[in-house]
């Protein structure tokens, strides 16, 4: 029998811990195929956040460094500026980058920080309880907001990709999704070309990925793939926002 689609060596034996239907599995697996495409996967070192994604150095079958809560781009920095021929990556939560984290990867993206961040955006706390993140959605209900995000009480949700596209740093920034197919295969390119970036020493790059959280929102799989396509993406729309190419 012939084989089509196999476990990549990118990614460890471990089983994920994630809940039924959250996509950071998805995610995983995007990451390590393109490391093995680009014949990166002996060299890289990883730096994991805090959040669902905490256990990430279980999963990834690369050097990972643990960093605390929000750290993750400094701790990236020092490695880079270590082994600054080997990629370096950082993978982090919408908690994690856009709340305790905003000042690391806003500083490192003005640096000019040649790491690349995977960045995951499942508009809500999930490891702690559903709570409300700075990507929460306007009118979105979680356990400190059950009558939905309020502007008046917490403003509009944080867009990341739009705010770090304007730093100078930044060479690469794009926001994509996994709700389907089509956006997997575009995940994985933008994420390609973040590495891709990165060992061509244009600077910083990131990737916003819309993610779901099931548990957290309340909702089955399938049906939080069809929450985040109808209500993420009208807000967080998919594109490039900075890139070499268009510089």
């Amino acid at each position: 029998m012939t084989i089509v689609f196999s476990k990549t060596p990118g990614l460890t034996e471990n089983e994920t811990h994630y809940c039924p239907g959250c996509t950071h599995g998805t995610i995983h697996r995007l990451v390590a195929e393109v490391l093995v495409e680009l014949d990166l996967l002996g060299d890289t070192i990883g730096c994991a956040s805090v959040g669902c994604s905490v256990l990430s150095y279980n999963y990834l079958n690369v050097d990972m460094v643990e960093s605390a809560h929000g750290r993750a781009p400094a701790v990236a920095t020092g490695v880079k500026r270590v082994h600054p021929d080997k990629p370096v990556f950082t993978y982090q939560g919408d908690g994690d980058l856009a709340s305790i984290g905003t000042a690391e990867i806003v500083h490192a993206a003005h640096r000019g920080e040649k790491i690349t961040t995977i960045f995951v955006n499942n508009a809500i706390y999930g490891m702690t309880g559903g709570q409300m993140a700075p990507t929460t959605l306007v009118g979105q209900k979680v356990t400190t907001a059950p009558d939905g995000r309020d502007i008046a009480h917490s403003g509009m949700p944080l867009r990341m990709s739009e705010m770090l596209a304007q730093v100078p740093g930044s060479a690469y920034i794009e926001r994509v999704s996994v709700h389907n197919p089509k956006a997997i295969r575009q995940a994985k390119r933008a994420i390609k070309k973040a590495f891709t970036y990165q060992m061509e020493k244009r600077g910083f790059t990131m990737v916003e990925v819309l993610s779901t959280c099931p548990t957290g929102w309340g909702l089955s799989p399938v049906d939080s793939l069809k929450w985040l396509e109808e209500n993420m993406i009208p807000y967080y729309p998919l594109k490039v926002f900075r890139s070499p190419e268009e510089e």
